[in-house]
């Protein structure tokens, strides 16, 4: 036996064993890959071809999701990416596996292809808002199809023509729960369509005529408006003789009982008015099936308008100034969600309405809720309450927040202002806020924050608060400095998020949720000032130093405990070690610059304005602690003030906090 031969069956097998491991869809990945060639983008987010594993390693592909087992793309959703030109034929199509495909607000035209509308196991179609344009086909949907598509919204797109040629593929989708074709230019008689699982319609804004079949009667008006279709009436017309009224939604189907007498008229008419409660209850009930669903679709006109947000104070053109406005209702109604940064349109307000939502927090100003969207992005959703400001204040407050863009400040991605409703999104952040790993529980798998974390931290918050205070002309304030709305971001420093509220809100409100941050000669908080915003933040040192909260309640809620009185009387009678959080005193070589840190939170939480730093001094201090260590400080444990302070504490400990 040749000596290599061993050899050649080990590496032989060692493959075979390897490669269901590393298990890629090769095809589908090569269909993709066609598809982006052939349309026209220009988004950095999309990383196909920059990214070796389609559904492994650091994230895989852009929008795209795989079966368990890797080996097929089963969704793909690349919502306003910017995707542009006709959507090809056999690209998509051979996604053979595709349950759900999202190519809604983009620039895509032409017809659709054949090939992607026979997809066999495709339950859900998102090509809303887009320039697709021609009739829809005779044969819609391959017949396998059929029996898995729930979904089906193209809206807002250029189809014409009439709908009764593709009425037997459309009726044929037994298992569609939400079909929305408004806002295109189709025409002629609406067909009947006997879909027993349809839940959502809209037909709205087309070119439709003549009455509405019998089968989708059972549908708001809502559904069928801008077109000109009608109703049969709710009752059969009075007659001399009796009549056999037919086509009254009153009457079922499978009736088969001899006809009663003609009824009198207070008779009829009490069946009218129920027969209108009934239809309002039914529109109720459908419009709460749509919000609770999260593959239907909008069914109100959304009017698309690209501006540039106001500007206030000087500055040179950006792209972040631009905002993207996307609308519901009436045009000129101003219910709109405004969109930051560029001409992104990843999601709208019924996006976020049909997000599956977790509760974060409830702060001073709202409630948090962490969002996952259709594209699976993650995002924070702020719902404000108790805004006293009006449309216009609101507006130009959020487009000079808007135009902010710094490492150490969350980014105001969208707002949304209507008289019942205003909204702020923001990016996740997946590690939470300072006040819920100071403050949360601390369990054996709590990681506690290090003193160079907590000193990155207190960096971070401080140049983007600095960076805050140079907006508008060097006159911005945050106004809602506090440990819940500061983060981490990608480098590990902290990040100021929530700024430019508390010149919104109610004040009374306002002041009597963030005690214990407040100074002292605030009594508006819409009229705080960059010297409050310094000791709210010395507030926010003295936390990460003592990783207690800004006000304990004691006493069985009879007495309150203010952080800072009570920082002060124990520096005061020279406990100054004693103030520090104990999960600090494991770390050697530190109380120098947790001393240095108290010093500067002192400096900050002055009672006389005048007396505190500014925060660009603030931050350089900051910096000068990290600088100071030398690496010559002691070493040994037993002689450290934190080691000194944790001996002494049972016996002979400062007053309680």
């Amino acid at each position: 036996m040749p000596p290599w031969l061993p050899l050649c069956v080990a590496a032989l097998l060692l493959t075979t064993f390897l490669l269901p491991c590393s298990s890629e869809p090769d095809a589908d990945k090569s269909a993709l890959l066609d598809f982006l060639a052939a349309v026209g983008h220009s988004n950095s987010r999309i990383n196909w071809p920059t990214t070796p594993l389609a559904c492994g390693g650091g994230g895989g592909w852009t929008g795209v999701t795989c079966s368990a087992d890797g080996s097929h793309v089963v969704a793909l959703h690349l919502p306003g990416l910017g995707l542009s030109g006709r959507i090809p034929a056999r690209t998509l199509g051979r996604l053979a596996a595709l349950q759900v495909l999202s190519l809604r607000a983009n620039n895509l035209s032409g017809p659709l292809p054949a090939d992607l509308l026979a997809l066999p196991n495709l339950t859900g179609l998102h090509l809303q808002r887009n320039a697709l344009a021609g009739p829809l086909p005779a044969h819609l949907f391959g017949t396998t199809t059929t029996t898995t598509l729930q979904t089906l919204d193209l809206s807002f797109n250029g189809f014409s023509g009439a709908l009764l040629p593709a009425a037997a593929a459309l009726s044929n989708l037994t298992h569609l729960v939400a079909l929305n074709l408004s806002n295109n230019s189709l025409s002629g008689r609406v067909p009947d369509l006997r879909l027993p699982q349809l839940r959502f319609l809209n037909l709205s804004n087309n070119h439709f005529d003549g009455p509405i079949p019998d089968s989708l009667l059972r549908f708001p008006d809502a559904a069928f408006a801008g077109n000109n279709l009608t109703r049969p009436p709710l009752s059969p017309p009075l007659s001399p003789s009796p009549s056999s009224a037919t086509g009254t939604p009153t009457t079922t189907e499978s009736s088969g009982h001899a006809r009663t007498p003609r009824l009198g008229e207070a008779a009829i008419l009490a069946i009218a008015v129920g027969g209108c409660a009934l239809l309002f209850a039914v529109a109720a009930v459908l419009l709460i099936t749509f919000c609770a669903t999260r593959d239907t679709t909008t069914a109100s006109s959304n009017n698309i308008v690209v501006s540039k947000a106001a500007g206030g104070g000087k500055g040179k053109e950006s792209p972040e100034s631009k905002a993207v406005i996307i609308g519901g209702g009436r045009a000129g109604d101003g219910n709109r969600m405004v969109f930051f940064e560029g001409a992104s349109l990843a999601f709208d307000l019924e996006d976020l309405l049909r997000a599956s939502a977790e509760v974060l927090g409830k702060g001073a100003f709202g409630t948090a809720y962490r969002a996952v969207l259709e594209d699976a992005t993650t995002v924070v959703v702020k719902r404000l309450k108790d805004v006293s400001a009006g449309r216009r204040d609101f507006e130009q407050q959020m487009e000079l927040v808007g135009r902010i863009r710094h490492d150490n400040v969350v980014e105001l991605r969208a707002y949304y202002y209507s008289k019942d409703e205003k909204l702020l999104v923001y990016d996740y952040y997946s590690s939470g806020s300072i006040s819920n790993m100071l403050h949360g529980k601390r369990g054996e798998d709590r990681m506690p924050l290090d003193w160079q974390t907590r000193v990155k931290i207190a960096l971070g918050a401080a140049r983007g608060i600095a960076h805050i205070h140079t907006e508008n002309n060097g006159k911005f304030v945050h106004g809602n400095i506090k440990a819940s709305n500061v983060f981490i971001n990608k480098h590990q420093y902290g990040c100021i998020s929530d700024l430019g509220l508390a010149a919104l809100m109610n004040p009374i409100t306002g002041r009597s949720r963030t005690l214990g941050y407040c100074a002292p000669e605030v009594t508006d908080t819409r009229k705080a000032s960059q010297c409050a915003d310094v000791y709210s933040f010395g507030v926010f040192i003295l936390e990460l130093l003592t990783g207690k909260s800004p006000v304990q309640i004691t006493g069985g809620g009879n007495e309150v405990v203010h952080l800072v009185r009570w920082v002060q009387s124990v520096v005061r009678e020279e406990w100054t070690a004693e103030v520090f959080d104990s999960e600090l005193l494991r770390y050697p070589n530190i109380e120098e610059e947790m001393v240095e840190m108290l010093q500067i939170a002192m400096a900050c939480v002055s009672r006389t304005p005048e007396r505190r730093p500014k925060i660009p001094d603030v931050v350089r201090m900051i910096e000068e602690v990290r600088r100071s260590d030398t690496g010559t400080r002691p070493s040994t444990e037993a002689s450290t003030p934190a080691v000194e302070a944790q001996n002494r504490a049972e016996s002979s400990s400062p007053a309680p906090y």
